[in-house]
């Protein structure tokens, strides 16, 4: 493999910023990926999965390098240098790249692979906090989180059904295959950029990773009821309740960020979804005129995020462990508060993208034995780990309002 100086300086680029200006990787790479408009496929997917693999593997490259943050740009040639070398690619002969120990490179990864926040290139609070929560499962966990995530498609069942859309996409040069028990998924073959389909113009599916699409079916919707998503964000699971539901009844979706109900507002447009109501959370009120007029809520709480890494790998750097504590402070006022919009005999789903037990079914019985949770009773729950699924990590709980 050939490097090309300009592709490696937009890695550096790109690097830097995420790693000296806390910016979030997603947006970095869209941004890298419109900087040259003779850039192919193929130099444009060299940016990003290189950008994404040594975001990825910063602790364990920044080790083998003998680099301390905030990273120098001659400190990010090194890492680069790393990456290059551990793939087996010859390094060009730049100025920017210095002599490279291959050799020694080489002994330092074996040798840093038998110790586990090495290996597996984590902070050691989240090794700490990972090996207390799931035991002897953290270790194939973290392995299965550190690998590229698959790109799955939920079928939008409003519009067609998963083997036309599977048909469409095989026209538009785009593999695609059925995922065993999951009614919606198609999942790719191999990568590609799925949003310059025509399919997807035109609402036939959304970029959904399978274990988030058995969140919507978990609540148990029926066409014609009122549901409330109360942490609807840009509305995946919010489109995929509006299909299980046939676009009958209403389902009001809720969000402290207006930004975020304007995507979903979108989107629900190119879905076809017509019977959603997006409402901005400004402040109680808001979830007080609903309080005992749902018969489904969802509570998609906001979390860790630990369930994602595969997907998000800059969030290893990003969080810490007072955000957790906070965060697990916050889930359960959701809970206590937006379970009150739940009728008698209406039902609720905690779900997370977090794998871990604080987040996720320990909140749940604490949220069981307080003034509120007493009137509700636990039907059943779903643990997924990413380890055994080969799809993100998730929680999801279902309790029923006696």
């Amino acid at each position: 493999m050939r490097l090309h100086r300009n592709l490696v300086f937009a890695v550096i680029d790109g690097l830097s910023e995420i790693f000296n200006e806390e910016a979030y990787a997603d947006k970095i790479v869209q941004k890298l990926l419109k900087r040259d408009k003779r850039w192919g496929s193929r130099d444009r997917s060299f940016v990003a999965e290189t950008v994404y693999d040594i975001v990825r593997w910063k602790r364990l490259y920044a080790e083998i390098a003998e680099v301390k943050e905030p990273f120098s740009r001659e400190n990010l040639w090194r890492i680069f240098a790393v990456w290059a070398t551990l793939r087996g690619i010859t390094l060009p002969d730049w100025k920017q790249i210095a002599p490279t120990p291959t050799r020694r490179i080489k002994g330092r990864f074996d040798e840093l692979g038998k110790i586990r926040k090495f290996r597996e290139s984590i902070p050691d609070w989240m090794d700490t906090l990972g090996e207390k929560e799931l035991g002897a499962k953290w270790d194939k966990e973290i392995s299965a989180l550190n690998q590229q995530a698959p790109v799955v498609l939920r079928t939008n069942a409003l519009k067609t059904t998963k083997d036309a859309l599977r048909s469409i996409l095989e026209d538009e040069n785009i593999d695609t295959g059925f995922v065993k028990g999951y009614p919606y998924a198609l999942q790719l073959t191999e990568r590609a950029n799925v949003f310059s389909t025509e399919a997807f113009k035109k609402g036939l599916f959304e970029v959904q990773d399978a274990s988030s699409q058995l969140v919507a079916e978990f609540l148990d919707v029926k066409a014609g009821q009122r549901v409330v998503d109360t942490c609807a964000g840009a509305g995946g699971k919010t489109l995929h309740l509006a299909a299980l539901m046939e676009n009958k009844g209403q389902i009001i979706a809720m969000d402290i960020y207006e930004n975020k109900l304007k995507e979903l507002k979108r989107r629900a447009r190119r879905a076809g979804a017509h019977n959603i109501d997006p409402r901005v959370i400004e402040s109680t009120k808001d979830i007080k005129k609903l309080y005992e007029k749902a018969d489904r809520v969802l509570i998609d709480a906001p979390c860790s995020g630990l369930g994602v890494l595969s997907r998000n790998p800059d969030a290893k750097w990003k969080l810490k462990p007072e955000f957790l504590n906070q965060i697990k402070k916050t889930q359960l006022q959701i809970l206590e508060s937006y379970s009150k919009m739940v009728k008698s005999g209406g039902k609720l789903v905690y779900a997370t993208c977090s794998i871990l037990p604080s987040e996720n079914q320990d909140q749940v019985k604490l949220f069981l034995t307080s003034e509120m949770g007493k009137e509700f009773i636990f039907v059943k729950d779903k643990k997924i780990l990413c380890s055994s699924s080969g799809f993100d990590g998730f929680y999801m709980a279902l309790l029923e309002k006696k």
